[in-house]
């Protein structure tokens, strides 16, 4: 259930029947669009509300990496609860910046409401945008990946597929995953949302939780 005054995004359709624009397009269109934003502060992509969401974040050099499951319908100067949560957590641990990525890049504020048929080529897209981030960082500092995506990981059985393909391009960068907050009965890392403020974050063991669910 949502509190009324939410707003709320429902998928038109399956992402399959979109056309959906290549992580690299989005990128170079990123300075480009009628979307009014300051785009020295933030980093968003697709830079216009669309059915999906690759990155939406502030640029900096060393920046928090939260993973949710999908995006819901935040965009730059207008953060819901989560974002304002996920940037709160990234400022009082020391990070300059903040990056909310997804799992999935489908946009629902409902996850119940994802896609049912897994799409390969959103997919696909997804992971190269989370190569972007993890090659951004500056000199010196190592990608910093918050795991946040609570119990949501059991609405879609694609979802840790999606999760341990993350890991393996992560290993390439040297990421160091984290999680925030009380972890579930079963091991799942918590969600942004209510978290105490300046709650630390954890080393968490992403490999050992990856063989339990």
């Amino acid at each position: 259930m949502f509190c009324k005054g939410v707003l709320m995004h429902i998928p038109k359709c399956e992402t399959n029947e979109l056309n959906v624009i290549s992580f690299a397009d989005a990128l170079a269109a990123e300075g480009e669009g009628s979307l009014e934003y300051d785009r020295q502060k933030w980093l968003y992509v697709p830079n216009a509300y669309t059915e999906y969401r690759y990155i939406l974040g502030t640029k900096g050099v060393n920046p928090l990496i939260c993973i949710g499951i999908n995006p819901s319908t935040a965009k730059p100067d207008d953060l819901d609860n989560t974002l304002k949560s996920v940037e709160r957590t990234a400022i009082s641990n020391g990070y300059d910046s903040f990056i909310m990525f997804n799992v999935y890049a489908q946009r629902a504020t409902d996850p119940k409401s994802m896609d049912c048929c897994f799409n390969e080529y959103l997919h696909n897209e997804n992971m190269e945008a989370f190569r972007y981030v993890l090659s951004s960082y500056g000199e010196g500092h190592t990608p910093a990946v918050w795991a946040a995506w609570g119990t949501i990981i059991e609405k879609r059985p694609y979802l840790v597929k999606c999760v341990k393909e993350m890991v393996k391009i992560g290993n390439e960068y040297g990421a160091q995953w984290f999680s925030v907050g009380k972890r579930s009965v079963k091991g799942h890392p918590h969600h942004p949302l209510y978290l105490k403020n300046n709650s630390p974050t954890e080393n968490f063991d992403i490999i050992s939780y990856l063989e339990t669910i």
